[in-house]
């Protein structure tokens, strides 16, 4: 895939402002044309939200997410600029234009796709109840009572205040703080992903974290703007042919010590 290929059409320009999803949203050309105007890719990353976006030990970005943007950027022939964001405005990055597109852990459901469209699918992440060994946990209803830890505006927020209603939801503004929290006894028990629990029994060794339930697994995309539909196929075909040659599947097992499905959901 060339630079020229990736940034050929061109589109109308749509005049005007619209509101979707509760939020005032300035109207685009199309994103290719805009992307091939400024010279660069701007692309959101959550850095609080390992293993798919943190910092190094030189603070500099790392993670599967931004290890993916980097192989996209270089397959199209741009620079990428990292707009940091945290879960709950990964939404209203990607609607207000301050980027192109997201690659933040970003879980496809139903509600997202009300406001924005997604790629097709290049990674997974579960959605878990995990405690530590003692704590007994074999049912929702078990979680009755718990202060349970989680990161607000993602899907474990979601999936878990449905299906463990009895709990007491406790949540943090991104990964890192629940990690933090985690760690330091603030809370024992999370709504989180396996990754995230892999986070945390790094750094808690005494008394480390075991999945007691999975409430979910969920397929990620690349997030960008409604009605992008020469985007949307671009990183479509993108994400197809690096599933194809294993370069996605070696930055996700990288990252997270386990390969990506034979078959990736849909």
């Amino acid at each position: 895939m060339t630079r020229r290929h990736f940034l050929a059409g061109a589109a109308g320009f749509i005049v005007g402002m619209s509101v979707l999803g509760g939020f005032t949203v300035p109207a685009f050309s199309d994103t290719l044309d805009e992307i091939k105007k400024r010279g660069k890719l701007l692309v959101a990353l959550d850095l609080g939200s390992p293993p798919f976006g943190m910092n190094d030990a030189n603070m500099q970005p790392t993670g599967s997410d931004v290890e993916s943007a980097r192989l996209l950027a270089a397959d199209l022939g741009l620079p990428l600029e990292v707009v940091q964001v945290t879960s709950p405005n990964r939404v209203p990055f990607l609607l207000t234009g301050k980027a192109d597109l997201v690659m933040a852990s970003f879980s496809i459901n139903e509600e997202r796709k009300k406001v924005i469209d997604f790629s097709i699918p290049y990674g997974v992440i579960q959605i878990v109840i995990a405690a530590p060994k003692g704590t007994k946990i074999t049912s929702l209803k078990d979680l009755a009572g718990m202060r349970l830890g989680t990161t607000r505006g993602t899907t474990n927020d979601k999936e878990a205040t449905e299906q463990a209603q009895g709990a007491e939801m406790v949540r943090y503004d991104d990964d890192a703080t629940l990690i933090t929290a985690l760690i330091s006894g603030q809370v024992d028990v999370m709504a989180s992903s396996p990754q995230t629990m892999a986070a945390v029994n790094a750094r808690r060794t005494s008394n480390p974290l075991e999945v007691k339930l999975v409430l979910k697994t969920n397929p990620y995309a690349i997030g960008i703007r409604k009605n992008e539909d020469a985007l949307r196929g671009v990183l479509n075909d993108w994400v197809a042919k690096n599933l194809a040659n294993g370069k996605l599947n070696a930055i996700y097992t990288k990252y997270n010590g386990v390969s990506l499905p034979v078959e990736m959901p849909k």
